[in-house]
């Protein structure tokens, strides 16, 4: 009857309801949270023409943390919120690179290519 006496961890944080199988991942949640907040802020600064350089590299910097999310996840809990998040990464990501891209003024003006030739 080892099993019936088995001692279960009662911390709980924010984020133990992803731990599923019962054993704490640290990592693989911090990957998730952080690919939920950069997908968020991707996603909603990109609704805005003139925060395109924002939105383009947090949506770049939130589908690369997801990947790697993706690649060490060890529950279901997990990949769902990762995918949720890489999807408003991305979207922030290519709304981002619609407007203006990753450098649009830096480089030169906006629609007549760089200023130098």
């Amino acid at each position: 009857m080892a099993q019936a006496t088995r001692q279960h961890d009662h911390r709980h944080g924010p984020l133990s309801v992803l731990n599923t199988d019962g054993r704490a991942h640290p990592v693989e949640n911090a990957f998730a949270a952080a690919t939920i907040v950069l997908g968020l802020v991707a996603f909603v600064t990109s609704f805005f023409a003139g925060l395109h350089i924002l939105a383009s590299w947090v949506g770049l910097v939130g589908v690369l943390t997801g990947l790697r999310g993706q690649m060490i996840s060890a529950t279901t809990a997990e990949r769902f919120l990762l995918i949720i998040g890489l999807g408003m990464a991305a979207f922030g990501l290519y709304l981002g690179m619609a407007n203006g891209g990753f450098f649009d003024g830096f480089f030169g003006d906006r629609h007549g290519g760089f200023s130098a030739l």
